[in-house]
């Protein structure tokens, strides 16, 4: 019996280390589509009073200069699509974007940002010719167009001024940020 029960909990630690390689790969699908190929710079998490809030992964294009670029976040916590859009506009205001801009992207994000559960990962994606589109679970849910959008949004984790400093230079990973936020790079 004792030796089934060894043999029983080997199986399961050798099967839970071969989960997060399949939860990989199913969560840059629709980045791997876009970014072809998507090359992994950096990821961190977020905690908040010692909770774990999130994942985060950012991804290039295959050379760091180049303009695409995907930032994906695995939530550990659940979170409205409201809530998720309210504390993005408060980021995008703390980083200097104005009041009725922010409010206004917020309510945009508001419009199609789903709840969302432990274990479920949220991707925005920035190409410049179409701007920045939201992924729930790899599939599509909007697309905001423009240059001004994806520099506040991506701000929120990229800027120099973010609050979460820590996660930035876990995401940049020792190289600059993307083109996009170019006046921010220190090499």
């Amino acid at each position: 019996m004792k030796f089934r029960t060894k043999f029983f909990l080997i199986l399961l630690v050798a099967l839970a280390q071969l989960v997060p390689s399949v939860v990989c790969a199913r969560e840059i699908s629709s980045v791997e589509e876009v970014l072809n190929p998507a090359k992994l710079q950096g990821s961190g998490k977020l905690t908040w009073w010692g909770f774990h809030v999130y994942d985060a992964s950012f991804y290039r294009s295959g050379n760091l200069n180049s303009p695409e670029f995907a930032l994906d976040l695995r939530y550990y916590k659940s979170f409205s699509g409201n809530a998720i859009a309210n504390r993005s506009a408060e980021e995008m205001r703390k980083l200097g974007v104005p009041d009725v801009q922010a409010q206004a992207w917020g309510k945009q994000l508001a419009s199609f940002l789903p709840n969302v559960e432990p274990g479920q990962n949220l991707t925005a994606i920035y190409t410049p010719k179409q701007g920045t589109t939201f992924y729930f679970e790899g599939k599509p849910l909007a697309q905001i167009a423009g240059a001004d959008f994806p520099k506040a949004f991506f701000g929120i984790w990229l800027d120099a001024k973010t609050s979460a400093p820590k996660l930035r230079e876990q995401l940049l990973s020792q190289n600059c940020p993307p083109p996009l936020f170019q006046e921010a790079c220190n090499p």
